[in-house]
This record gives C-alpha cells, sequence and structure tokens, in this order.
C-alpha cells in the first residue's frame, strides 16, 4: 500500500480515537507530506472542518498546489472537491468512494485526475463507523 494512503488512514484512525469521523487526509508536494488532517467536525463542533480542509488549513500558504496531489481515505464531497478546483489541485486518490460517491464527476469535469484505490480497510472502517454511529453519519453527510 503506498505510503500516502498509510498516512491519510492514520489520520483517519486519530480522528476516530477522538471521537470524530474516521476520514484522513494528507497533501503531497515533490514526494513529501506537506500537510495532513482528518475531519474534525465533532471534536471543534465546526461542520466545515473536513478531513481535506483540515489538511489544506494545516500545510498553510505555499504559493501554489501545481504538482500536489491530495490523498483522502474517502472519496471528496463537493465542499472539498470545491477547494481541490479553487485551488488548482490536479489529483486526488481516494481510499474508497463505495461508502460515499462523492464528487469524482465534478472533480474530473475540472481537469482533476482521481483515482479510487478502492480499498477494503477504508471501506471496512467506514463501514463499522456507520454500524455503531449512523445519526453522526448521516449528520455528516446532510441527510438528518
Amino acid at each position: 500500500m503506498d505510503e500516502f494512503i498509510k498516512a491519510a488512514i492514520e489520520e483517519a484512525l486519530s480522528g476516530l480515537k477522538e471521537g470524530g469521523i474516521p476520514i484522513g487526509s494528507v497533501l503531497v508536494k515533490e514526494g513529501k507530506i506537506i500537510g495532513r488532517g482528518h475531519n474534525k467536525r465533532v471534536q471543534d463542533n465546526n461542520p466545515v472542518m473536513h478531513a481535506e480542509t483540515d489538511c489544506l488549513f494545516k500545510a498553510g500558504r505555499i504559493g501554489t498546489y501545481r504538482g500536489t496531489t491530495l490523498y483522502s481515505t474517502l472519496m471528496p464531497c463537493y465542499f472539498c472537491a470545491g477547494a481541490v478546483v479553487q485551488f488548482g489541485i490536479k489529483k486526488v486518490v481516494a481510499g474508497e468512494s463505495k461508502t460515499f460517491p462523492g464528487a469524482r464527476a465534478f472533480m474530473e469535469s475540472h481537469g482533476v485526475e482521481v483515482i479510487d484505490l478502492d480499498l477494503q480497510e477504508c471501506k471496512q472502517m467506514m463501514a463499522d463507523f456507520i454500524r455503531k454511529n449512523p445519526k453522526l453519519w448521516n449528520e455528516d453527510i446532510g441527510e438528518l
């Protein structure tokens, strides 16, 4: 398994240990992680602190996002896909999209290369979480 998706999974597990939703993300430039984050909607009581936005926030002002790749354990939603498009990130690698299909077509329509690894580890992590926390998951995806 790729070291960067492993780092995203580590972030997801950190979020789970904090009582949050297990979704993690890392931003990679020139073969190095320059930002990492996890979903903190629960921990920070912040509806916009998705894994990808936490990751971008922690990466800080990097000038240009040309040449970066965003890794996420789950296919990014439209909110996070909007940030990908806005900042000009041209490649997204998702751990899986079975649990949540996200905004793949939107990103691709804006020239973003999207790779779905379809990892069993990511699918199982989400399935376990959703089984234990269906209300929290439905809140996260806006289906309460």
